[in-house]
C-alpha cells in the first residue's frame, strides 16, 4: 500500500510517498522551512501545501513534535506553545482535505526503524533516540511501542539532557567530537540505569556521522546506528497512516490508532 508521509520539525517540513510494505520512498522529499513563528495556522498551511505538491488523495500520516493523544497536542517542542490543546489532525484535515493519522515524531521514527531498520526482528527492550534540535525517544517492549515517552527532558545536574547532549548542543558550544561523547555517554549511563535496554538505537541526523562518535562511547549498552536515518519520520508516519485505514497489516502497538509489529 502507498500512503504520504510528513515529518514536521521545528525548522523543516519533509514528506514523500511511501511504499508501506518496503518501507521506500517513492518519490524525492519535498521541504518546506517551518514558518516563523511555528503557529498552528502557519504549520497548517505549510502541511497543506505538503500534500498538494504531491496532489495526494490518499491517507496521510504525520509524526509532530508534540506529545500526541487522540490527535490533540499536549506539549509543543521547538514550536509555538499555542499548539497546545489544539487538535492537530483535526486541523490537518480541514486544510487539506485528506485523512491524517497524526502522532509524535519520535514515535514515528522509532517505529520505522523497528519495522524496517536497526531494530528489525528485536524483542525485549528497545530505545530509539534521535539526536537533533532536541531529543527524541521511542520505546518499545516486545515490538510494542511505549507512546509519547519524552526523556530527553529528563535533568542530569539540574538540567535538562537535551540542552547538554542533543546534537544541537554540540554544534552550539563547538564541541569536539570527544567532549560530546562524554556528554553522550552521561546520558546514556542514566539512560540504562532507569530502562534496563536490550539496546539503544541512535538517530536524527547526526547518525550519518556515527562513525565519529559512536566508537568514543564507553557506556555498557548494545548501541546501533540508524539505519533510515533523516527518512524515518516521513516512512513511520506512512506506515502508521496505512494501519490506520485497516488496508494493511499492522505496525506497531501505540496510541491511537493501535498498531503492532
Amino acid at each position: 500500500m502507498e500512503a504520504l508521509g510528513i515529518d514536521i520539525g521545528g525548522t523543516g517540513i519533509k514528506g514523500a510517498p511511501v511504499d508501506t510494505t518496503t518501507g521506500a520512498l517513492l518519490t524525492e522529499r519535498f521541504r518546506l522551512r517551518t514558518p516563523q513563528p511555528a503557529t498552528p495556522e502557519a504549520m497548517t498551511q505549510t502541511v497543506a501545501k505538503v500534500v498538494e505538491h504531491f496532489n495526494w488523495q490518499g491517507p496521510v500520516g504525520a509524526g509532530f513534535p508534540a506529545i500526541i493523544k487522540h490527535g490533540e497536542a499536549h506539549s509543543a517542542a521547538n514550536i509555538d506553545p499555542s499548539w497546545i490543546g489544539r487538535n492537530v489532525r483535526s486541523m490537518f484535515e480541514d486544510a487539506s482535505g485528506t485523512t491524517f493519522t497524526v502522532l509524535n515524531d519520535a514515535d514515528v521514527a522509532g517505529m520505522a526503524e523497528m519495522r524496517f531498520g536497526a531494530g528489525r526482528g528485536r524483542s525485549g527492550v528497545v530505545l530509539v533516540l534521535t539526536l537533533g534540535t532536541g531529543i527524541g525517544t521511542a520505546l518499545f517492549t516486545d515490538g510494542h511501542l511505549v507512546p509519547n515517552t519524552e526523556f530527553g527532558h529528563i535533568e542530569i545536574d539540574g538540567k535538562l539532557a537535551e540542552s547538554r547532549a542533543a546534537d544541537s548542543a554540540r554544534e552550539r558550544e563547538e564541541l569536539s567530537w570527544k567532549k560530546w561523547a562524554r556528554r553522550l555517554d552521561r546520558y546514556l549511563d542514566r539512560l540504562a540505569f532507569y530502562l534496563s535496554p536490550e539496546l539503544i538505537i541512535i538517530g536524527g541526523g547526526v547518525s550519518k556521522k556515527h562513525d565519529k562518535f559512536l566508537p568514543l562511547l564507553e557506556v555498557d549498552l548494545e548501541i546501533e546506528p540508524a539505519q533510515l536515518r533523516n527518512e524515518a519520520g516521513i516512512v513511520g508516519a506512512a506506515a502508521a497512516a496505512a494501519a490506520s485505514t485497516g488496508q494493511e497489516r499492522p505496525t506497531v502497538v501505540g496510541a491511537a490508532p493501535e498498531l503492532q509489529v
